[in-house]
């Protein structure tokens, strides 16, 4: 269905066409001035410079077209040329009664479904998630559930480093540590073990040793770099290490983004593209789109009326050896084959930035990807400490996610217990659900290209623009809707009714602006939209609540009228959660 600010807009249009001037200055906007009005329009400012005429002039024609529409309660021209708009309060409120029976609340599918792969930049294997793995992975989450909720077939793959120099670095630290293992006679032909010759923890010991040791050795680096070499080249025993890495890597990965309420549908990484690389290249070079510069083989990207210089992307090194834009475009061509897709969102650190332009040209130029297809980059910030460098535990090392998520959990644990009687089971239960939510909520409700401060005790507050403010005001709205029924209250047949006050009109004007807020996050692919909405309408809510008595209201008509509300508003805010993806609990 149309959104409120739509249906507004075309009464305006029409006002302007029938006093004799184009619709196009119709346009509404909400009010920057809420003390005044509620809408306004400022096209009669622009129409001026088109006939000549005052603006207040116009403003007064227009305004008086609209008297009697029904939109209105108020329509009002004001110097210097500013139409003023109040909605009515039987026309709100039927809008809301028409949102409750939509099984979308207003918000209308796409209309042509599109495919759209959100590529979630996932993190190198061998190595335990840390705080620095967050951001891609809740934002890119919250991206994919928009999408989806849209109407879309989303798909979500990790993308896994799990294909690079790490590799060789694992194999080379294990040949050195138990170099009788059959995986490194290269004469062997039996079968290798299929139990892994390391549990995760010692894996997760093996690559910073390996890696620290090579920055010192350069003897170790070449073999290291050998190792990698011969493992992309298919040899047997450094494929089943491989594979014994890859195993047990991705079983740990998939606990720890299970607790993130993180879910991919694909486990995809850099060694699934191997075999796509040849013919890839070959391509390039046939077509003559790639040339040799100093031994490397590159494709020229510049465009003309760049202003920064973009250096040309890589194909293979000089020693023949793939990089990451090779995989990233191999990638391309496997997405291509298999899924079609309409669009691709990519999750990065935006100093990322460059790599992207380079490939996303590439593939264009090289017809890598049709014209049509939509690539899309979203570079995200740096999540740092109250210091503003980035988060560290208290020794300076990276914070592991998983610690992250504890200490939050514990924070959360203790809010819960301090004032509440309340079994250890269900604190528990509760604190990891509200604490999800303070991640969460604390990330995405700043705008994905910005640094944040991951302030601990904030995110972890009752008060102010937290997860857990959030999540009390929906518990706050079930205790009421529970309280209703238990005193004999019936759901069925309860409609909203037209407001009554300037806190009832407030947060009904918050909840009839639900679809228009879920349309462009999904447009500007900007979940910190739906933060902003949640808190407002949240706000708006407690406001009333807090001076409207729900329960006690004598008058039937009146008190369903609230229930019928509250239960709309405690849906969006169902709604609005399970996109940024995290629940509420029963009470807190």
């Amino acid at each position: 269905m149309k959104t409120l600010l739509e249906l507004i807009t075309i009464e305006v249009e029409k006002a302007f066409k029938n006093a004799g001037y184009e619709e196009a200055f119709g346009k509404v906007t909400l009010s920057n001035r809420p003390d005044l009005c509620e809408y306004q329009c400022n096209g009669a400012m622009a129409a001026a410079k088109t006939y000549k005429k005052a603006p207040a002039v116009i403003a007064g024609e227009v305004a008086e077209q609209l008297k009697g529409c029904n939109c209105f309660s108020m329509t009002e021209a004001v110097n210097p040329g500013f139409i003023n708009l109040k909605a009515r309060e039987s026309f709100l409120a039927q809008y809301l009664c028409d949102m409750a029976l939509d099984s979308m609340m207003g918000v209308e599918r796409e209309e042509n479904p599109r495919t759209v792969i959100v590529d979630y930049g996932g993190p190198n294997v061998a190595k335990p998630l840390h705080v620095g793995h967050l951001r891609s992975a809740i934002i890119g989450e919250s991206v994919k559930r928009i999408a989806r909720f849209k109407g879309n077939h989303v798909i979500g793959d990790i993308h896994l480093g799990d294909w690079g120099y790490q590799m060789g670095l694992i194999i080379t630290e294990l040949k050195s540590r138990q170099p009788g293992l059959p995986y490194f006679d290269a004469s062997f032909e039996g079968e290798y073990p299929k139990e892994a010759p390391f549990t995760i923890g010692e894996l997760e010991e093996i690559y910073p040793a390996a890696s620290a040791r090579a920055k010192e050795d350069e003897k170790y680096r070449e073999e290291a770099l050998k190792a990698t070499f011969e493992l992309q080249n298919g040899r047997p025993g450094y494929r089943a290490v491989w594979k014994h890495i890859m195993g047990i890597s991705v079983e740990d990965l998939k606990k720890n983004y299970q607790k993130l309420k993180v879910e991919f549908d694909l486990w995809k990484g850099e060694a699934d593209v191997q075999e796509y690389i040849p013919g890839m290249v070959d391509m390039l070079k046939k077509e003559g789109y790639a040339y040799y510069d100093d031994g490397a083989l590159v494709v020229d990207v510049r465009q003309e009326g760049d202003k920064k210089e973009v250096p040309p992307c890589m194909i293979l090194k000089s020693d023949g050896a793939a990089l990451y834009d090779t995989t990233d475009l191999a990638t391309l061509v496997e997405r291509e084959k298999l899924y079609s897709p309409d669009e691709i969102i990519y999750l990065a650190d935006k100093r990322q930035e460059l790599h992207f332009v380079q490939v996303f040209r590439c593939a264009r130029k090289t017809g890598i990807v049709r014209p049509e297809v939509e690539l899309k980059f979203l570079g995200f910030g740096t999540m740092n400490g109250k210091d503003g460098k980035p988060f560290k535990t208290r020794d300076g090392g990276v914070m592991r996610l998983e610690k992250l998520i504890s200490e939050i959990n514990g924070e959360m644990y203790k809010k819960i217990t301090e004032n509440r009687t309340v079994s250890q089971e269900e604190a528990e239960d509760t604190s990891q659900i509200v604490g999800l939510a303070a991640i969460k909520y604390g990330d995405l409700s700043n705008q994905a290209s910005k640094d944040y401060i991951f302030d601990v005790d904030r995110f972890t507050s009752f008060e102010g623009n937290t997860g857990p403010y959030i999540l009390y005001t929906m518990v706050r709205i079930k205790s009421i809707l529970n309280k209703y029924q238990e005193n004999g209250g019936e759901f069925e047949g309860v409609a909203v009714q037209p407001p009554c006050s300037e806190y009832e009109k407030t947060v009904m004007l918050e909840t009839a602006k639900f679809n228009d807020v879920i349309n462009t996050a999904y447009m500007e692919t900007a979940p910190h939209k739906i933060c902003a909405y949640l808190f407002d309408l949240s706000n708006a809510f407690n406001r009333f609540y807090h001076e409207t008595k729900i329960l006690a209201e004598e008058d039937k008509t009146r008190r369903e009228g609230y229930i019928a509300l509250l239960k709309m508003i405690l849906r969006i805010l169902e709604i609005c959660i399970g996109l940024l993806g995290f629940d509420a609990p029963e009470r807190m």
